[in-house]
């Protein structure tokens, strides 16, 4: 699934296990007190926005250091910086539900805000998603190359993808059922198990293995993992937060250090480019071979699954005769129990 090969294996793991520590750690600082948290998705957000606009009016001016500058030059997507303002955007939301600030933080209503912004998240890389296939301009697969001068070769599989994405926002259920911990360092969706951590999951892998090919290793599997090892080992009913604080934190190191993963030893690219690697995937010409098994196959999976989680939801629903959105229906389950064990 990557070009793990030669002399970098080494390298490639050492990166990986550093991202995967660096974000379980940042996890923890963000979510355990209101200082860390501030610090997190106020301070640093801030002094990035100013970084960032600076940078574009300087490049507007055709100033030097702004045009050569690596975020300008390798993370100027829209999709970048939609993904870490959505982000940051839920986790200041999440910290006003758990710590009920102001009227917000009180409002039954509010509640519904952690499906509302998940729900943008997901069709955010959705569009992302459509937009490979439409590029490519063959359903069948074909390169196209993107702003960042990463070639990607899109096709069927990111249709199929984006239809998983479409179906993953109906599987979060229990949109009202959300709590604050009683030692106030979480906010809890006890009705987001395993079931849709799952279906989440593949489905935001592959969005990253097929669009950000490049980063996939970390912004796919390393970022993802650790959320889910967090929920699963100690946070119980904190997945959703956890899942954005990660993302928000990774997303701001990787627009101001892109080349971690675009150019240095710790660069690690999907198979798609086959044996050629990531000389294809920056080259200057369009690679001449493609190897989209694996693109495929996730793809499949990934709708799937999500079919089946929701085929499950619905059944489940009916069983109880309740509404599934409106109304927790995995209240049975052992991580459900446990998560509501640990709300006020």
């Amino acid at each position: 699934m990557f070009h793990l090969s030669g002399g970098m294996i080494g390298w490639q793991i050492l990166g990986w296990v550093l991202v995967f520590a660096g974000l379980i750690i940042m996890n923890e600082i963000a979510r355990r007190t209101k200082i860390g948290g501030g610090i997190c998705f106020f301070a640093i957000p801030a002094v990035l926005t100013v970084y960032f606009i600076s940078i574009y009016v300087g490049a507007a001016k055709g100033a030097e250091w702004a045009l050569t500058n690596q975020t300008y030059v390798h993370m100027n997507s829209w999709f970048h910086y939609a993904k870490l303002y959505a982000a940051l955007a839920g986790c200041i939301g999440f910290m006003i539900i758990k710590y009920h600030w102001g009227k917000l933080g009180k409002s039954h209503a509010f509640k519904v805000f952690p499906f509302v912004i998940v729900a943008i998240n997901i069709l955010i890389a959705v569009v992302s998603d459509f937009e490979s296939a439409v590029r490519a301009g063959d359903i069948m697969g074909g390169w196209w190359k993107s702003s960042e001068g990463v070639w990607l070769y899109g096709g069927w599989w990111n249709i199929l993808n984006g239809i998983a994405g479409l179906i993953n926002i109906v599987c979060m259920t229990g949109w009202w059922g959300i709590y604050s911990s009683k030692d106030k360092k979480d906010m809890l969706w006890p009705d987001m198990t395993w079931q849709f951590i799952l279906a989440y999951d593949i489905w935001n892998f592959q969005y990253t293995y097929l669009n950000l090919p490049t980063h996939a290793w970390y912004c796919g599997f390393a970022l993802l993992l650790a959320p889910t090892i967090a929920n699963a080992l100690w946070n119980k009913g904190g997945w959703i937060q956890n899942r954005a604080n990660t993302l928000a934190l990774w997303c701001m190191f990787a627009q101001v250090f892109p080349l971690f993963q675009d150019g240095s030893r710790f660069t690690t690219v999907s198979s798609v480019y086959g044996t050629s690697g990531a000389a294809a995937a920056f080259g200057d010409a369009m690679p001449t071979m493609a190897n989209p098994t694996a693109q495929g196959i996730i793809s499949v999976i990934s709708v799937v699954v999500n079919i089946v989680v929701f085929a499950v939801i619905l059944k489940r629903a009916k069983a109880q005769k309740k509404n599934p959105y409106t109304n927790e229906i995995f209240t049975d389950q052992k991580d459900f129990i446990m998560a509501m064990n640990r709300a006020e």
